[in-house]
């Protein structure tokens, strides 16, 4: 007889006679096949020192008319009714669930909604895009109606003006998350949408494009080798469109290219102004006191021969000087659940930026960066190297199991068909959470729905509940001057329904 537990490589299957627990009825030590399968046997619950698999099976999660749902709270029990009949309400919201052999289908019914406090941020929300279709161009629409522009240019229009985002001639980052195939990874349809509307500028663009992400090297990622841009099972309508054949489809007249960090994440450099010309990461010397980040960056050479600081921008051996307003990011997480950290989206996307193996030698713990999302470390990282342009969030697949991601395979997915972008990172993971992870969550019965609930304080800090972390990460930028919020009355929510 197998158990079928999740940890941070995976999901993996265990023979019971190979488990060792201990009076507890913790799991202490085990010899594991990793397999990629799709059914949980058992609650797993996850915090940074560990997994725990609690000894009293219940079977997969379903989708039922009526279910009683039992919150095991890492840091206590609570038992409550959840009616889940075709609609769940929320806050005014419904939705509706539906099966497909692809997983789950959930229709939201999300509503716009206005700040009433300044200052604010802003959300914008498109509902009923498959990636495919014209739901970027909609974005992008919603965003020019409410004063943000996507291209910046001399000339005012639509979607252009002076204070637009993105210039003819920027170098763009644009930051996926390739650590998960199947539907743990950026959406290829998003993200050829993105890349088709950044070359189109009214301008004619003339600047650089390089898809980038860290998925930490070996022993991380669906094939444990970390991150990986070439996958056969992909997030998309057609599953073989893996990121490279999107950046490949696209080169030819543009100067777009892939750039893998893992290959770098195990060097050490300096920065260009130093002298360094070695492509690898930049390690900051000290831990911060208050997030216990060792905060590090890459700084590479693209196939066109850019060289970029992650931190400091676009060198130049001319004027031995760095250009940081042409080098833009543009964050592209998917929306899901995680084992560790309750919530994956925009703050937790960027620990595909910083190098985990490098970073932890000052304090003496190996995997610093990870460890460091509990107590805001992203925001950290994010104040001291480079706050996103943009993120926009996909959630037109999500895992929306409470700590069962990062990991999201096609059978147990669900289809919410949405995507939304802010400036803002952390309102924009604080709504996406209450309204459409949380939702989705609610309206499938799930357990363990306190992890993903941005309202839920828990008596003790937990980093696997999300709201433990997402406010020092949120303070963390703030200190900058940047704009950003947890608060709903400081939040104008924009959705275009498709």
């Amino acid at each position: 007889m197998f158990l079928h537990i999740w940890n941070r490589k995976g999901l993996i299957r265990v023979e019971r006679t190979k488990l060792k627990m201990d009076s507890s009825g913790r799991l202490r030590k085990h010899v594991v096949s990793r397999r990629h399968l799709i059914g949980l046997s058992a609650i797993v619950a996850a915090t940074a020192a560990g997994t725990y698999l609690y000894l009293s099976t219940l079977p997969k999660p379903t989708i039922s008319t009526s279910s009683t749902l039992t919150t095991s709270a890492l840091t206590g029990s609570t038992t409550s009714s959840l009616n889940s009949s075709s609609t769940s309400n929320m806050t005014g919201l419904t939705s509706t669930t539906s099966t497909t052999t692809q997983g789950d289908v959930v229709n939201l019914a999300l509503q716009s909604s206005q700040a009433k406090t300044q200052p604010s941020s802003d959300i914008f929300v498109v509902n009923g895009t498959t990636g495919h279709d014209n739901g970027f161009k909609a974005l992008l629409d919603v965003m020019a109606k409410n004063s943000l522009r996507f291209f910046k240019s001399d000339k005012q229009g639509t979607i252009q003006g002076p204070d637009g985002l993105i210039a003819k001639d920027d170098v763009i980052i644009v930051k996926v998350n390739s650590q998960w195939n199947e539907r743990g990874g950026t959406n290829t349809d998003l993200l050829k949408k993105i890349i088709e509307s950044i070359i189109a500028h009214p301008e004619g663009f003339i600047g650089e494009i390089i898809v980038a992400d860290n998925g930490q090297g070996r022993g991380r990622g669906s094939l444990g080798t970390g991150g990986h841009l070439d996958y056969e099972k992909n997030n998309a309508e057609d599953v073989s469109q893996s990121v490279q054949k999107v950046v490949d489809s696209l080169a030819g007249h543009y100067r777009i290219s892939t750039y893998l960090w893992d290959n770098i994440t195990y060097k050490g450099v300096e920065e260009y102004s130093e002298g360094d010309f070695e492509d690898g990461y930049i390690v900051y010397e000290n831990v911060d006191e208050k997030t216990g980040i060792q905060v590090s960056y890459p700084k590479f050479k693209t196939k066109f021969g850019s060289y970029i600081s992650f931190k400091k921008g676009l060198w130049s051996s001319e004027t031995r000087s760095y250009d940081g307003e042409r080098l833009k990011v543009i964050n592209v997480p998917v929306l899901k659940t995680h084992s560790v950290y309750g919530v994956t989206a925009c703050m937790k996307h960027y620990m595909g930026v910083p190098s985990d193996r490098l970073t932890g030698g000052a304090s003496g713990s190996f995997g610093n960066s990870h460890l460091s999302v509990g107590k805001g470390g992203m925001g950290t990282l994010m104040a001291e190297t480079r706050i996103p342009t943009l993120n926009i969030l996909d959630a037109i697949w999500v895992n929306a199991r409470p700590l069962r991601g990062p990991q999201s395979y096609y059978e147990t997915a669900t289809r919410v068909n949405v995507v939304m972008a802010s400036k803002d990172p952390v309102a924009l993971d604080y709504w996406a959470s209450k309204y459409v992870l949380l939702q989705v969550a609610k309206t499938s019965g799930y357990s363990s729905q306190h992890t993903v609930d941005p309202d839920f304080v828990p008596d003790t800090p937990n980093p696997s509940i999300f709201s433990t972390w997402i406010v020092p990460s949120m303070e963390e930028i703030r200190e900058t001057g940047y704009q950003t919020t947890l608060k709903e009355d400081e939040m104008n929510v924009h959705v275009f329904n498709l």
